[in-house]
C-alpha cells in the first residue's frame, strides 16, 4: 500500500495542483484584486448574504387562479357547443358565484351536450377538477372542486417559478435563488444586483399578452362610464399611450393569447424610429393570428398587456407569416424588459410584491472578513496542535489541510456553485473533518508502533485500519449532505454543497496525499522510529 510508482505520483500531483489552480481566481477576487482577463477565470459565485443584492417576496392571489380556470372552461364549453354538428343552441353562459352554468334549448340536446363537455371536465389528471350536474332538466352547472383548485394553484406557482427563473437569468446574473414559500409565495434573491426596482419591473410583470377585437358597437361615452354590451369588457389604455386616461371596450372571448410566442426582441419602428418590440409566433400561433386578421380586415383590434391596452391599430390587411410589432410609448429599456418578459413566457398568475429589501455589499464583505478570520484562527490553532503532537506527520497533515481548502474552493469554482454564509460554516466543518481523518491515521500508527510493529508495517497497517473508520464516517456524512441538498433550500443547500464537496477533498488529501508523502519519506530516510 505504500508503493507509489511515478505515474501515480504524477496523477495525484496533477489532480491536486489542477484543482488548487482553479481556486486562484476566487482567492484573488476575495482579496480585492482583479484577475487577468486573458486567463481562464472559474470563480465561486457569492450568495446574497456575502455579495449583497436584492430580496423580493412575491404572492399570488388564489382567487385569480379560480377566475382564470372558470374563464378557460367557459371558452372551452362555448367552442365545443359551437363546433358540434349540428350546432347545439344554448342560452347565455353565467359565471356568477364561482360556477359556470348555461341552459341548452331542449331536453333532446342534454345527452349530446354532456358527451361534449365531460372530456373537458374530467381532464387527464388524477384529480377531478370539476363537478358536472344537470338541474331543471336543461341547465348545466359546472363547479370547480377544492382538490382541483389546489392542484391548479400548485401548477400555476410551479410555472410562475420557472418563468421568473428564465427572466432573472436573462439579466446575466449568477446563481439567483428562486424558491417557493408556502402555497402561494415565491422568494427571489438576486446576488450582486442592488436595484430591487429592476427586479420588480421584470418579475412583477405578468406579461400576459392578448389580441382582442374592439367592440365597435360600444358607445365611447358609455365605455367611459363603465357600460358595455353583453360579451364585452373594458380595458384602460396604458400610461404613455396616445389615449392614456381613457378606456376601450373589447370582445371578451375569441381573441388570441400570447402563449404561442417563440421570439420577442427590442427594435425600432422603421417610420418613427421609436422603440418597439418585434414578436414572432410559432406555426400554430401564426395560423391563428393570420385567420384573425383575415376575417377582420378594416376592423380595429386591441393589443393588451397585463390588462392595459398598449394600442388599438386598424387591421389594414391580413398579417401573415407570424410576425408582428408592438408599440406603446416605450423607452429602449422598457421595450427590452418587455421583450425579455415575453420571451420567458407569461406568468400564469399575477404576483404582488409583499416584501422587498436590499442587502448591501458592505454587510457581505464584513461576513466574509469575519468568516475568514474564524477560519484563519481555527486553522492556526489546529496546525500548531497537529505539529506539536505529531511532529513530521503533523506537518504532512497541515500541508494536506491547505491543499484540501484550495481543492475545495477550486472544485466549487469549476462547478460554478455559490458560496453563502452557511457555506463558510461548511468550510470550517470541512477543516475539522480533514483534521479528524489525519488524527485517526496518526493515532492508529502510534498504536501499531506500541504493539511492536516495525516502522513500515505500522504505517501501512495504520493507514489501512484508519481508512475503514474514515470511509464509514464520511459515507454517513455524505448521505446527510445529499438529503440536506435535496430537501433543503437556500442557505441549507449552500451548506450541503460545501459539505459534500469537502468530504471528497478531505478523504483524498488525508488518505492519498499524506500517504504518498509519508511513503516517499520512508523510502528516502529509512527511519528506525517515527517519534509519534
Amino acid at each position: 500500500m505504500l508503493e507509489f510508482p511515478t505515474w501515480k505520483k504524477v496523477w495525484l500531483w496533477g489532480l491536486t495542483l489542477a484543482f488548487a489552480a482553479a481556486a486562484l481566481p476566487s482567492l484573488v477576487s476575495l482579496s480585492g484584486y482583479d484577475w487577468p482577463k486573458q486567463l481562464p477565470d472559474p470563480e465561486v459565485n457569492l450568495g446574497l448574504d456575502l455579495a449583497g443584492g436584492s430580496h423580493i417576496l412575491l404572492e399570488a392571489d388564489p382567487a385569480e387562479v379560480t377566475a382564470q380556470r372558470i374563464e378557460n372552461m367557459e371558452e372551452g364549453v362555448r367552442t365545443a357547443l359551437r363546433n358540434a354538428e349540428p350546432r347545439i343552441q344554448h342560452g347565455d353562459v353565467s359565471t356568477q358565484g364561482g360556477q359556470l352554468s348555461f341552459m341548452v334549448d331542449s331536453t333532446a340536446e342534454v345527452d349530446r351536450a354532456r358527451s361534449l363537455i365531460e372530456p373537458l371536465v374530467n381532464g387527464q389528471g388524477l384529480v377531478r377538477e370539476w363537478d358536472l350536474q344537470v338541474v331543471d332538466e336543461t341547465r348545466f352547472v359546472l363547479t370547480p372542486t377544492a382538490q382541483g383548485l389546489e392542484e391548479a394553484l400548485n401548477q400555476a406557482m410551479d410555472s410562475a417559478k420557472e418563468v421568473i427563473d428564465r427572466r432573472i437569468n436573462a439579466l446575466g446574473t449568477r446563481e439567483p435563488t428562486i424558491i417557493r414559500q408556502g402555497e402561494d409565495r415565491i422568494v427571489v434573491q438576486v446576488p450582486g444586483l442592488q436595484d430591487p426596482d429592476q427586479v420588480k419591473e421584470l418579475v412583477g410583470k405578468t406579461a400576459k399578452l392578448e389580441f382582442k377585437l374592439v367592440d365597435q358597437n360600444a358607445l365611447p361615452a358609455d365605455v367611459q362610464q363603465g357600460i358595455v354590451p353583453p360579451g364585452s369588457q373594458i380595458f384602460p389604455y396604458a400610461a404613455g399611450s396616445d389615449f392614456e386616461g381613457t378606456s376601450i371596450a373589447v370582445k371578451r372571448l375569441g381573441g388570441i393569447q400570447g402563449d404561442n410566442l417563440i421570439g420577442a426582441q427590442q427594435g425600432f419602428d422603421q417610420e418613427t424610429n421609436a422603440p418597439v418590440v418585434n414578436i414572432q409566433f410559432d406555426q400554430q400561433g401564426a395560423a391563428r393570428f393570420g385567420t384573425l386578421t383575415q376575417q377582420n380586415v378594416n376592423k380595429p383590434f386591441a393589443i393588451i398587456l397585463d390588462g392595459e391596452v398598449l394600442s388599438a391599430p386598424n387591421i389594414n390587411e391580413p398579417i401573415l407569416g407570424g410576425n408582428a410589432q408592438i408599440s406603446g410609448g416605450f423607452s429602449v429599456e422598457t421595450a427590452n424588459n418587455l421583450a425579455i418578459a415575453l420571451r420567458s413566457g407569461a406568468l400564469p398568475v399575477e404576483l404582488a410584491v409583499v416584501e422587498e429589501r436590499t442587502v448591501g455589499p458592505d454587510l457581505g464583505a464584513d461576513s466574509i472578513k469575519r468568516g475568514m478570520i474564524a477560519m484563519l484562527i481555527g486553522s492556526i490553532a489546529v496546525i500548531a496542535l497537529m505539529i506539536a503532537t505529531y511532529g513530521r506527520f503533523g506537518v504532512y497533515s497541515t500541508a494536506a489541510l491547505v491543499f484540501n481548502v484550495a481543492m475545495l474552493l477550486g472544485v466549487m469554482a469549476l462547478l460554478n456553485t455559490t458560496l453563502t454564509l452557511p457555506g463558510i460554516a461548511g468550510f470550517v466543518l470541512t477543516i475539522g473533518a480533514a483534521v479528524d481523518a489525519n488524527v485517526l491515521i496518526n493515532e492508529r500508527i502510534r498504536e501499531e508502533r506500541k504493539r511492536g510493529r516495525r516502522v513500515i508495517a505500522a504505517v501501512e497497517t495504520g493507514y489501512k485500519e484508519a481508512s475503514r473508520a474514515i470511509y464509514d464516517a464520511n459515507i454517513t456524512n455524505f448521505i446527510a449532505g445529499v438529503l440536506l441538498f435535496l430537501f433543503g433550500s437556500g442557505p441549507v443547500r449552500g451548506f450541503a454543497v460545501v459539505l459534500v464537496i469537502g468530504l471528497f477533498t478531505s478523504v483524498f488529501t488525508a488518505l492519498m496525499l499524506t500517504r504518498m508523502w509519508v511513503a516517499g519519506w520512508l523510502r528516502k530516510a529509512r527511519p528506525t522510529d517515527l517519534h509519534l
